[in-house]
């Protein structure tokens, strides 16, 4: 899909003055999906401040985008766009191999002061020294998404799950008073994402804060394997992907599903029959008294050094980003949740949703955003992560006396792939 947004200059031009008129020409941006929609829904509210600015966003598939940007770059930046999509964990393969390939945001106008703006944890994979290579989008706080009725036939309160033991008890009991509905689902067969929920939870990730050592055998780490192991075992979590839970949301045959909270968009656009049934609550820990905060996903804007129109460019990443007007406009229209703390301040972010029973969700979630411990991607993340799936997989069906072997196996097989040492 291809949007493309043409204003008309001459009536906006008058009733806009100072640095927009330095702004003209045209950009374009290479994104996925609801992301690009997002992006689309962000054009009229620049375009009101930078009327002489054509914008085009292509939606070419997250998978797409990856490819062709390792490619152009591989090429020394022939055919990328002006503005580019990257997701956080992957962000260090690019600036690893291709340094040169992206402008450094400092050199166009992003100052300490909007830099920090945002949370630690999304500026880490982003800047290297004193350069920063792309600037913060969207977030992934964690929380859990739950079906009200469900529980309540139980008799299950949700502000009574603390821990991944009570989540345990709650699921057998959400699943003995619902027939055919389980608690939760995650992808077994193609994902390590409750694993990697669970670590960021925990404070563990496949590498250290610094990106030079294997961390993904620490205690953070097997004690979310283990939670995971637990859920598994009682059946209280079982295997779907990511058409299946979708199908099993419209089925009505799932009480909960863990995510980043950018799934609430999912689950409003693809069930909006089910307005009212829906909650959230704040995602369980290892103890009672343990943090209840991570992340899961989330992207950033980067703008190429090839691109013939860095300012037009740097101006438009600018408000989309750093302007509570352009993230809340992103949020609103399809629930991606800023990065920008700033946003916790806009009116919208208080106001009761219909769809979720009226619950101020958002209060809720982006009041995790300065508990989210940083995760390191590091260049090797695809690597790290390929490992991680082959060994959770081998564990949860037994291959392996504990957490601990499993991932102190998986630790070794991730220091052979990329040569860095385990964290001791």
């Amino acid at each position: 899909m291809r949007l493309t947004i043409r204003c008309a200059t001459a009536a906006l031009a008058l009733g806009t003055a100072g640095s927009a008129y330095a702004q003209s020409g045209e950009i374009t941006i290479w994104s996925w999906d609801v992301a690009a929609s997002s992006l689309e829904a962000t054009v009229e509210g620049f375009n009101a401040q930078y009327p002489d600015v054509t914008v085009t966003v292509e939606d070419l598939g997250n998978q797409q985008v990856f490819d062709r940007t390792l490619a152009g770059c591989a090429a020394g930046g022939s055919g990328l766009p002006d503005i580019i999509s990257i997701e956080n964990s992957e962000a260090e393969i690019f600036w690893a191999q291709f340094p040169d390939c992206f402008a450094n945001l400092r050199d166009l106008g992003y100052t300490d002061e909007i830099a920090s703006g945002f949370p630690d944890f999304k500026r880490v994979e982003l800047e290297v020294g004193d350069v920063a290579y792309a600037m913060p989008w969207d977030s992934g706080p964690v929380v859990m998404f739950y079906r009200r009725d469900f529980y309540e036939n139980a008799g299950v309160d949700p502000a009574s799950i603390a821990t991944w033991d009570d989540f345990i008890e709650a699921g057998i009991a959400v699943a003995e008073a619902n027939a055919g509905v389980v608690m939760a689902q995650a992808d077994f067969n193609g994902d390590t994402e409750w694993f990697r929920m669970l670590a960021n939870e925990q404070g563990c990730g496949y590498f250290d804060a610094e990106g030079t050592e294997i961390a993904v055998n620490q205690a953070g780490c097997v004690a979310a394997l283990d939670a995971v192991k637990a859920m598994y075992d009682a059946g209280v979590l079982v295997a779907g992907n990511w058409d299946e839970r979708i199908q099993a949301i419209q089925a009505e045959t799932v009480a909960s599903q863990l995510f980043g909270a950018w799934y609430e968009g999912t689950i409003r656009s693809n069930a909006p029959e089910q307005e009212g049934l829906w909650g959230v609550y704040p995602m369980p820990s290892v103890t009672s008294d343990g943090p209840r905060a991570a992340n899961l996903g989330g992207s950033s804007l980067a703008i190429t050094s090839t691109s013939d129109n860095q300012e037009a460019a740097w101006a438009y990443v600018n408000y989309t980003l750093g302007t509570n007007e352009g993230q809340v406009t992103m949020l609103r229209e399809y629930g991606l949740v800023p990065s920008l703390l700033s946003a916790l301040e806009d009116p919208y972010v208080e106001e009761p949703q219909p769809y979720w029973s009226d619950q101020a969700i958002w209060v809720d979630i982006l009041g995790t955003l300065d508990r989210v411990v940083p995760s390191r991607g590091t260049p090797f993340f695809g690597d790290a992560d390929a490992v991680v799936q082959t060994v959770q997989t081998q564990y949860l069906n037994g291959g392996y006396d504990s957490a601990q072997a499993a991932l102190d196996d998986a630790a070794n097989q991730i220091a052979l792939a990329t040569g860095m040492p385990i964290a001791q």
